[in-house]
């Protein structure tokens, strides 16, 4: 196999590997031991910038790192930096400008695979604080109903607690 041909699959491989950390990373450390940051991403107002931008630095920093170790020969620690910034870019055109329209992108998607992660996102807000929360996936969502299940569940268990309309 070509060497262009296993980079372009360890950045691939890696994109979707930062679809699993983030999930963990959401999971159980912004809504665990990391909420002092990850808080002012569920609260109301704030200005452009937000305290839980802090880890979209620390992550890039790392991937900074990535990508200056490997560059002298191009080895795969650059083509793994390479993945998380690619996936970091996906984060912040979906997640901050479709999802939370934190730029100049006023669209809502209506229908397949976008409508699905707006969805899943908006579903993971519905609750207020950090317990109870559902889909903490970035580009990959399960199914609408069973998130909705899932939190009905939440709710009715006590374990979340409903946003009231702000």
């Amino acid at each position: 196999m070509s060497t262009w041909v296993i980079n372009a699959l360890i950045l691939l491989a890696t994109v979707v590997a930062m679809e699993v950390f983030a999930w963990a990373a959401h999971r159980y450390v912004m809504h665990g031991w990391g909420w002092g940051w990850h808080r002012s991403h569920h609260e109301p107002g704030g200005g452009p910038l937000e305290k839980n931008d802090l880890y979209a630095v620390v992550f890039a920093g790392v991937a900074i790192i990535m990508i200056l170790l490997g560059s002298a020969d191009y080895s795969p620690i650059y083509w793994v930096g390479m993945g998380a910034t690619l996936y970091g870019f996906l984060y912040f055109v979906f997640h901050d400008g479709l999802v939370h329209k934190r730029w100049p992108f006023r669209h809502t998607p209506r229908k397949g695979y976008l409508k699905r992660i707006y969805q899943a996102h908006r579903l993971h807000h519905a609750v207020h604080g950090r317990d109870g929360c559902v889909s903490f996936g970035f580009l990959f969502a399960p199914p609408v109903k069973s998130i909705r299940r899932q939190l009905k569940e939440n709710i009715r268990s006590g374990r979340a607690v409903v946003r009231s309309k702000e």
